[in-house]
């Protein structure tokens, strides 16, 4: 049972910092609400100021950036909202594909894209492709305004680098060039992840130039696999070694022991779906760059 908060309606971001500021631990930034208010039903947590920035106008924007190299996402739009946009088909169809992927029709009707990644739970389709994509997220507060990695953004279970006064205002995805496609693939159980890979991988001449793989929801964080993006480079796009950089996927994951499952199972389902997001990744990359 919800225990008596209050709530506020800034007008502007300026507001919500100066709010968030006043009340310290005390508040708890209202957006979308689906996981927020679960917690708070369940007596987990106790907010009696929650601040409520649905009433901010443009935080629900998404829109082509000005120069055109890069799609920018308000934290408010939902991931209904986000499956569904024209411009993010467009200029992003593998966020659109992934988003439409996200949990239920009524969580993704209700929940956002920014209480998704704020609330850090470690089981979130979002991060684990923002991760691989080169996402930058921007924070603001009533004094300033500053751009992070989404490699640097969240630090651990339920933990980002927000600050309390901090509002994420929008997050920045770079297009990514003709010759680069992405794949991603997951495992779940009850609507929630047990794990996730996602894959970029840029070809020129039939050849990997870059790969970025990231892995999620085994562990605390979402993390790169670094070694396996490294093996990947300078091999060829339909003959690389993809079994190969889902093992060192796996050995990187360091996923954890809990209700979804051993590490042991997590490391195999790693493993498999690192391969399958490498494949399709591939095939995507080789046929885009066949279609130039």
């Amino acid at each position: 049972m919800l225990r008596p908060f209050e709530i506020h309606e800034p007008g502007t971001v300026e507001e919500a910092s100066v709010l968030l500021a006043q009340f310290g631990f005390d508040a708890a930034i209202y957006a979308g609400g689906t996981e927020l208010l679960l917690i708070m039903k369940e007596g987990l947590a106790h907010f009696p100021h929650l601040v409520n920035i649905k009433t901010i106008p443009g935080l629900d924007e998404i829109a082509l950036s000005t120069e055109g190299d890069e799609l920018q996402i308000g934290p408010l739009a939902t991931h209904w909202e986000l499956e569904r946009s024209p411009t993010v088909k467009k200029h992003a169809p593998l966020f659109a594909e992934v988003e439409s992927q996200v949990a239920n029709t009524r969580v993704r009707a209700m929940g956002t894209i920014g209480g998704n990644l704020c609330f850090a739970e470690p089981h979130s389709d979002p991060a684990t492709l923002l991760l691989a994509w080169g996402a930058t997220l921007e924070l603001s507060s009533a004094d300033a305004q500053r751009q992070l990695p989404a490699a640097d953004f969240t630090l651990g279970m339920f933990e980002t680098a927000r600050q309390p006064d901090e509002i994420l205002t929008r997050i920045r995805l770079p297009l990514l060039s003709e010759n680069t496609a992405g794949a991603y693939r997951k495992f779940s159980t009850h609507e929630r992840p047990m794990a996730t890979v996602a894959a970029l991988l840029e070809v020129k001449d039939g050849m990997i130039e870059h790969a970025r793989l990231a892995v999620g929801s085994v562990g605390p964080v979402p993390i790169r696999a670094s070694e396996a993006e490294g093996l990947l480079r300078g091999q060829g796009a339909e003959e690389a070694a993809f079994s190969t950089a889902g093992e060192l996927a796996a050995s990187a994951s360091d996923p954890i022991d809990d209700l979804h499952g051993s590490a042991e199972y997590k490391r195999h389902l790693v493993r498999v779906l690192t391969t399958q997001a490498l494949e399709q990744a591939a095939k995507r990359a080789v046929g885009a760059v066949n279609e130039g």
